[in-house]
């Protein structure tokens, strides 16, 4: 007597006829590097100057902006804020870029946060 069963069409040539079960592996994602954004001292921009770049670029109210200006004043460099690569990077172009266009020294660096 002959099986009702479909036959089982023959596998595709090169590919392995046992069974087993698919795994996927889920990549590790690693959270991106932050740099701190500082702003260096020099005696020739204007201290409303600096407190306006805080406050314009890096969203600091007026009283924040103030105290981190005159942290800057008082030791030389102080930190804007803390942004992975391409924030930070285009952060200090805006700012050098912007004293540039008014003239001023101001200076604006960028150093990876360990």
């Amino acid at each position: 007597m002959a099986d009702k069963r479909s036959p089982t069409p023959p596998a595709p040539p090169g590919t392995n006829k046992e069974l087993g079960v698919a795994t996927k592996t889920k990549p590790k994602t690693k959270k991106p590097s932050l740099y701190r954004v500082l702003l260096l001292n020099d005696d020739y921009t204007p201290m409303e100057f600096v407190v306006l770049v805080l406050e314009h670029f890096f969203n600091k109210s007026r009283e924040e902006a103030t105290r981190i200006m005159l942290h800057v004043h008082n030791y030389g460099v102080g930190v804007c804020g803390v942004y992975p690569y391409d924030v930070a990077e285009t952060k200090v172009a805006q700012v050098l870029d912007l004293a540039r266009r008014n003239e001023h020294p101001l200076q604006c660096t960028m150093e990876r946060e360990d």
